[in-house]
C-alpha cells in the first residue's frame, strides 16, 4: 500500500466514524417548532370568563394558567400565575393592571415581565384566543 492509498482509505474511514456524531450534531441545532405548530389546550368556557374576568385552571398539561379579560377584550391575558420568586399564587389586581403576589409583594406586568421584585424571573405567557364558546391557551 502505498502512501496516497492509505491516506486515502484513512480518510474515508475516518469520515464514516464521525458522519453519526456530525449528523447527531446537526440534528440538535435544527429550530425547535414554531408556537403555531403547538396544541391548544381549553381552559373553560367563555361564561365562565366573563362571569368574573378571569379562569384560573390549576391542574393542566401546561401547568397552572390563569386568563384574564372577557369575550368582548381585544387582547386575552394568560400567564402561569405561579409566582418565581417561592412559588405562591399571583393575584391579578385590575386597577392597578398589575398581577401580585401576596406573598412577599413581586409584581408583574401583563406580559408577565418583572415590575417589582423580589421574584427575578418573569412568568411564564401563553397565547389565548376565544375559539367558539371555549377559552383555549397554547405556549407562547
Amino acid at each position: 500500500m502505498n502512501r496516497r492509498n492509505f491516506l486515502t482509505l484513512f480518510s474515508v474511514s475516518l469520515f464514516v466514524s464521525c458522519s453519526p456524531i456530525l449528523f447527531a450534531a446537526s440534528y440538535a441545532a435544527k429550530p425547535k417548532l414554531k408556537s403555531k405548530y403547538r396544541k391548544w389546550i381549553s381552559v373553560g368556557t367563555v361564561e365562565e370568563l366573563d362571569k368574573t374576568g378571569q379562569i384560573l385552571k390549576e391542574e393542566s398539561s401546561l401547568g397552572a394558567i390563569l386568563v384574564i379579560g372577557t369575550s368582548k377584550s381585544k387582547n386575552l391575558v394568560a400567564v402561569n400565575p405561579t409566582c418565581t420568586h417561592l412559588g405562591c399564587t399571583v393575584d391579578w389586581e385590575a386597577e392597578e393592571n398589575i398581577f401580585l403576589c401576596p406573598c412577599h409583594a413581586s409584581e408583574f406586568t401583563t406580559d408577565g415581565k418583572v415590575q417589582n421584585g423580589p421574584a427575578a424571573k418573569p412568568l411564564s405567557t401563553y397565547e389565548a384566543r376565544i375559539l367558539l364558546n371555549t377559552v383555549m391557551v397554547r405556549p407562547v
